[in-house]
């Protein structure tokens, strides 16, 4: 089983990635478990950021790393949070600051579509010339009173009008089967199979 370092300290996350990659043969130990300590996150994309730290991971661990930057983008709003989404209130992981900050940002709009997005990043190596990438969007729109009370973040708040239902409504097997996360992990699954052949 090959271990992977997971560039994150977020529990919620580390659970959604280990059931995600639970068919492959990998052992995903988080950042905190390694007591590797948070990469700065500078840069304006998410991309950018998740190579940052995979980087990151991958150096202070010495092995194959696995980064994700995600979050929420509200049309109405031209993008935001973005990728402050996680700080979005001013303090780092504080979903329901963040939400609210969210809810009153939107108040007297008629536009709620927003998306997920979900940069995903592999590097074998810290100096890995050829990272796998993938990007992906996760389409619904923004309410005003949270439903539900599976999933973390803006889930509470983002409603898929297909389903009847909002993100932290959704079983965690069915919320991995079609998130963000999960649409990106199953296009670097497909990388990984592709390089591998």
């Amino acid at each position: 089983m090959q271990k992977l370092a997971l560039a994150s300290n977020n529990a919620d996350k580390v659970r959604e990635f280990r059931a995600l990659l639970a068919p492959l043969d990998f052992e995903i130990i988080s950042q905190s478990e390694l007591g590797i300590v948070s990469a700065e996150e500078p840069h304006c994309t998410f991309i950018e950021n998740a190579l940052a730290k995979a980087r990151h991971a991958s150096a202070a661990s010495g092995l194959p790393a696995l980064a994700d930057d995600s979050g929420i983008c509200a049309h109405a709003l031209g993008g935001e949070p973005g990728i402050y989404s996680a700080r979005y209130a001013g303090i780092e992981g504080d979903n329901a600051a963040n939400n609210r900050k969210l809810i009153a940002a939107l108040k007297g709009k008629t536009e709620r579509g927003a998306h997920y997005v979900c940069a995903l990043v592999m590097v074998h190596s810290a100096s890995d010339p050829e990272p796998l990438i993938v990007q992906t969007r996760w389409y619904g729109q923004i309410i005003d009173q949270a439903r539900g009370n599976q999933g973390f973040g803006y889930d509470p708040h983002f409603f898929l009008p297909e389903l009847n239902m909002s993100a932290a409504e959704l079983e965690p097997a069915k919320k991995n089967l079609i998130s963000h996360r999960g649409q990106a992990l199953r296009e670097l699954i497909a990388q990984l199979q592709s390089r591998a052949q």
